[in-house]
């Protein structure tokens, strides 16, 4: 069903998407409106395209189906004031759409939610801040709410969490302790895991430290490693 999503414009991709039921919240249908993938990848001319595309360095962005899945699995995490991490955060795209789905309502603790990307290729950070400039978030990327830096996305970010929600956008050959522990009580990763056969985990820690993790489906991801691995 996923690949009958394209469109001509980012609009009537997302609403592609919402005719689909890939995207059946109106909270994730508004900020992945708000986010123009002509921004966010190499070929303009086929960012409408519901299809992963190389960015270069041995990386890709993910199809704008597999972006709405993930947001749709975290929505209940994404809530105003919420502390997020993007791991192997790409071309800024994700990262853009959850600082929206974040940001979209006065926080009634007064706490301002942040999104972190962690990548490790240090070329695509910039790119990538680039990216969401480019996209109109220069005053976000300005006052720190949106952070990407360079670095191993599977050790995390541990000065910046606990994290309401992970989302990983590379597959990880096994569990990732660091992340797990990084997680907040309560709080949910989406993360892909395997080699050879990948599938999603939902992984849920529960107010007192308690961690499920569930499998969703089977998927095909690039692998979370090094750079030298990688290119």
């Amino acid at each position: 069903m996923a690949w009958r999503c394209s469109g001509t414009t980012n609009l009537e991709l997302v609403q592609n998407m919402a005719r689909n039921d890939i995207v059946s919240s109106d909270r994730v249908l508004e900020a992945m409106s708000k986010v123009d993938r002509a921004c966010f990848v190499r070929e303009p001319r086929m960012a409408y395209e519901d299809s992963p595309q190389p960015i270069g360095y041995g990386a890709t962005i993910s199809a704008p189906h597999m972006h709405a899945y993930a947001v749709e699995n975290l929505l209940p995490f994404l809530k105003p004031g919420a502390r997020v991490l993007d791991v192997g955060s790409g071309s800024g795209y994700l990262t853009a759409v959850l600082y929206h789905l974040i940001q979209e309502a006065e926080d009634p603790r007064n706490v301002e939610g942040r999104v972190y990307g962690i990548e490790h290729v240090p070329e695509l950070v910039h790119w990538s801040l680039d990216n969401l400039r480019k996209d109109g978030l220069n005053t976000a990327v300005d006052e720190g709410k949106i952070k990407i830096v360079a670095g191993d996305g599977r050790k995390g970010s541990p000065d910046d969490g606990p994290f309401d929600a992970i989302h990983v956008g590379a597959a990880a050959p096994s569990m990732p302790t660091a992340l797990v522990e990084q997680l907040a009580s309560p709080g949910r990763m989406f993360i892909p895991v395997g080699t050879q056969s990948q599938q999603i985990f939902q992984v849920d820690k529960d107010g007192g430290g308690n961690v499920t993790e569930t499998p969703l489906l089977n998927v095909l991801y690039v692998p979370l490693t090094d750079r030298n691995e990688q290119i």
